[in-house]
């Protein structure tokens, strides 16, 4: 996967009517402080054009990145974030769970968890919530820069056990500064694009 070129297509709020799209989408879901935006950026090879904040909570929408007219980014909005009322927090709930539902072009999501901590139990949910709706997360562990080397397996470990996560279930170990962990990245996209190209 060669990023040529990227643009920020849809961007859906609690009420907006999800894209009908007829290209291949990819989501990305996480806790509010997990780095999301930083690991977009990194996939897009763009500094900023997912916004990230040191105030969590910033993506509060849906955000459709149309990435070579070959697929679609879907940044989902960050959950757990402590700041937000439950009211706001069970609206981004239900945004999420219908675009989970309803999209049909929805080929693979992606979860991200901070490799330096035990998985929360929102990231629990989340993860069966995905399962429950029918596609078999792809764990993202980020800030892998954050640990030393010697830490990464047995955090790995730790994550899969926590989410009860089988063999089968892929987990990418990612750094945003040193872009480790991209390459696999950019090869399941590949993947992706491949079956969905099978299927037409």
């Amino acid at each position: 996967m060669i990023i040529r070129s990227v643009n920020l297509e849809t961007v859906c709020g609690i009420t907006s009517k999800l894209p009908d799209n007829t290209l291949p989408e990819i989501a990305f879901a996480g806790k509010s402080n997990v780095g999301k935006s930083s690991l977009i950026n990194a996939i897009m090879n763009r500094k900023s054009l997912a916004r990230t904040s040191s105030q969590p909570g910033k993506t509060q929408t849906i955000n459709f990145y149309n990435l070579n007219n070959e697929m679609y980014l879907v940044d989902l909005p960050g959950y757990g974030y402590a700041q937000v009322s439950v009211s706001v927090k069970e609206k981004w709930g239900r945004m999420i769970e219908r675009y989970l539902r309803s999209s049909k072009k929805l080929k693979a999501v992606f979860l991200l968890i901070d490799i330096r901590h035990d998985p929360s139990a929102n990231d629990v949910q989340m993860y069966e919530w995905i399962k429950d709706n029918g596609y078999d997360p792809i764990i993202i562990c980020t800030k892998l820069d954050k640990i030393n080397r010697s830490q990464k397996d047995k955090q790995l470990k730790i994550i899969r056990e926590k989410l009860k996560a089988g063999k089968e279930t892929k987990m990418i170990a990612f750094s945003a500064p040193t872009k480790q962990g991209r390459d696999e990245i950019y090869a399941l996209m590949d993947e992706i694009l491949l079956e969905d190209k099978k299927e037409q």
